[in-house]
């Protein structure tokens, strides 16, 4: 027969039994309210239930005899097989740790040594996108306070989205705290929106901006991942160990989130008119200062057809019969100031 009782200060459950799992050493075990009343009655030989607490039998307080009877054993003589046994798997633990750091000690230094004297170890090139997706798992892996991270491009492929989800949410459940900068154009963007909201709602927060510097990664402000300015290869990125580099883009990173506007919900496909007025005008910005349409959908994570239908609405507001005139009337009307902006 198996029962439960129900430890009245804690709401913990202690199951009952009177035959299997007798002196289990598995996980942590508590002693409910029951099993302390039986300890005590069977020490002072009163009377007890026919059926042990479980706890009881798991911490070895009480055992069968041959004959089949229960009978309370001294705490310490019963605690110390136990105790010991998870002590011994202590030192275990203990010694595989020690091992892995001097391991990684040696390891460190083959790798310092491989980039020669001086600090150029501390910004390194990363080659191949199968390394450096391994390169930043392992960072994000080994975040213990802090995620930032800043991603252009407008929505994001479904495969990368679901690649993130799962460790975003493992990193937010351990407690790091993670920032995520988008641009405004994955507003409408459903894929992007449906990922944003299950790393909302685990803890993380995520804001947007007309136009994101570029693509940035901080590790708790302590290893950075950023493209190759001086490279046009998409498949070559930067690892950035230098402290003074690391805290200045965390501190680019921190002048955008100020700026950028909080993503609290998920309107499905349509921007809000005042980021819709923005986005607007960051357009007409490039334009006025001659990027082609297809350079600015390229700046602003948005099809060329979006700039296009932007373009078209700011000449028919000016009366413009050609991109040079747009150009002229917006400039000359003063419709991108920044006190017109604000």
């Amino acid at each position: 027969m198996i029962l439960q009782c129900e430890n009245q200060q804690g709401g913990e459950m202690c199951t009952r039994a009177d035959k299997a799992s007798e002196g289990s050493a598995g996980g942590p075990v508590e002693l409910c309210a029951d099993g302390l009343q039986y300890y005590s009655d069977a020490l002072r030989n009163r009377p007890t239930p026919d059926d042990c607490p479980r706890c009881l039998l798991d911490l070895g307080l009480v055992q069968r005899l041959p004959d089949g009877t229960l009978t309370p054993i001294p705490p310490q003589l019963a605690a110390g097989a136990r105790m010991h046994t998870m002590e011994r798997a202590i030192e275990e633990k203990k010694n595989a740790l020690a091992a892995v750091r001097a391991a990684v000690a040696q390891a460190q230094e083959i790798y310092l040594d491989s980039y020669g004297k001086g600090e150029s170890h501390l910004i390194r090139a990363v080659q191949g996108a199968g390394t450096i997706s391994v390169t930043l798992s392992a960072a994000v892996h080994a975040c213990q306070e802090e995620l930032l991270t800043a991603q252009p491009g407008g929505g994001r492929p479904q495969e990368l989205l679901d690649k993130a989800l799962a460790s975003d949410l493992e990193a937010i459940e351990r407690g790091v705290s993670q920032r995520t900068i988008y641009q405004h154009t994955i507003r409408s963007h459903q894929a992007t929106l449906a990922y944003v909201e299950r790393i909302t709602g685990a803890g993380g927060e995520v804001r947007t901006l007309d136009e994101v510097f570029d693509r940035l990664i901080v590790c708790d402000r302590r290893i950075a991942f950023i493209p190759d300015p001086g490279s046009e290869r998409s498949d070559l990125a930067l690892v950035v160990e230098h402290p003074g580099v690391v805290r200045y883009l965390a501190g680019i990173f921190e002048h955008a989130w100020q700026r950028a506007a909080p993503l609290h919900s998920f309107p499905g496909t349509r921007l809000p008119p005042l980021l819709t007025d923005e986005v607007r005008r960051t357009i007409l910005r490039h334009m006025v200062n001659g990027h082609t349409d297809e350079a600015i959908a390229t700046r602003l994570g948005m099809s060329t057809r979006s700039v296009a239908n932007h373009m078209r609405w700011a000449a028919e507001l000016f009366g413009s019969r050609s991109r040079a005139q747009l150009a002229y009337l917006i400039a000359k009307s003063g419709f991108l100031d920044d006190d017109v902006a604000h």
